[in-house]
């Protein structure tokens, strides 16, 4: 399905929080207008965080038969402007409503605390504690692990890169989970390290030049495989490992079999995967049926909320990379392993 990118007028005046707006039943039957979602930084087209929330987003619009809006954000915004874009979805009866990205958390709170009968989502953040509030979270610092040891097996020198696109606690939590899983192959193992700004407004989340010239120095100092968690600004990072020929190592969504980066599949070895459309379908069912999710739903590698791509051939023809990534899984899961996030 095909969903418009509809950019929101300004809202005004609504409801209180005592009216019906948000009922989502009426004698068991869902009652609300549809999905409502907010992208983060990027926007949708990012082929990595925003497309895999889109993904969930579009399924469930045609599983359960409902309506849905989604909506780009806006250079520069503040939370005044994710405020005013939450509450205009509120007000017309989207439910439930999710903020896709650390970002929304002040917006969601504000907003949630006056549609109590709405259910909202806010995805990569656990701090707000409402009745009416699904924090989604992933163990990012699992599929990185996982990254992490498919690029130790993967190097032929020993000498690999991380590149985040922020430089925010987040992040910090795929770094490394990245570099403990790469020293669990390699203690010695070579790895360098960049953010590519320190604020998202600075374009760290959405700036594919910025990725590029990163990658490009990364490339230039010996690495030979390359992991990013910096969304947009990935695909320059993807893009510039294959000029070089090496490997990439891609975030959030299969990135392998993304079309827009079909020129560079070849070398993208992998990605760590965070369920994020997944997570975004399972919230909408809830509704939809009548028992929304609230407080925290986190998704690790053994709920299947975060894992590693194995689509390219090449990858799975690397017998030793992909044993080495199946025994570092399992022994997470087994909790033979515990990944850092710091």
């Amino acid at each position: 399905m095909t969903v418009a990118v509809i950019a929101l007028a300004a809202a005004g005046c609504g409801k209180s929080s005592s009216d019906s707006a948000g009922d989502t039943s009426k004698d068991g039957k869902y009652t609300g207008k549809g999905i409502g979602l907010a992208y983060d930084v990027g926007g949708k087209g990012d082929q990595s965080f925003n497309d895999a929330a889109f993904d969930g987003f579009s399924k469930a619009e045609k599983d359960f038969k409902i309506g849905g809006r989604d909506i780009e954000p806006q250079d520069n915004e503040s939370d005044a402007d994710k405020i005013q874009r939450l509450e205009t979805l509120a007000k017309a009866g989207y439910n439930p409503i999710i903020g896709v990205g650390y970002s929304y958390a002040p917006a969601v709170k504000e907003v949630a605390a006056k549609y109590p009968k709405i259910t909202f989502g806010m995805i990569d953040d656990s701090t707000i504690k409402a009745d009416n509030v699904a924090d989604l979270v992933f163990a990012a610092e699992q599929s990185s692990y996982l990254a992490g040891v498919a690029a130790a097996s993967a190097t032929k020198k020993d000498h690999i890169g991380f590149i985040g696109g922020v430089d925010i606690p987040l992040i910090h939590t795929f770094e490394a989970g990245f570099d403990q899983g790469a020293k669990s192959v390699n203690p010695k193992i070579k790895i360098e390290s960049q953010y590519l700004t320190q604020t998202a407004a600075e374009g760290g989340f959405s700036s594919p030049d910025k990725g590029k010239a990163a990658a490009q120095g990364q490339i230039d100092a010996g690495a030979d495989v390359i992991y990013h968690a910096a969304g947009l600004s990935g695909q320059g990072v993807i893009q510039a490992a294959s000029a070089a020929k090496i490997w990439a190592i891609g975030v959030d969504s299969d990135q392998y079999k993304q079309s827009a980066l079909g020129n560079y599949k070849e070398y993208i070895l992998g990605s760590a995967l965070k369920n994020v459309g997944g997570a975004v379908y399972d919230l909408a069912k809830s509704v939809v049926d009548g028992k929304p999710e609230s407080g925290v739903v986190e998704g690790t590698l053994k709920t299947g909320g975060v894992g590693f791509a194995d689509s390219n051939p090449k990858y799975q023809a690397m017998t030793e990379v992909v044993d080495a990534v199946n025994k570092a899984k399992q022994d997470i899961i087994d909790g033979k392993v515990t990944v850092n996030t710091k």
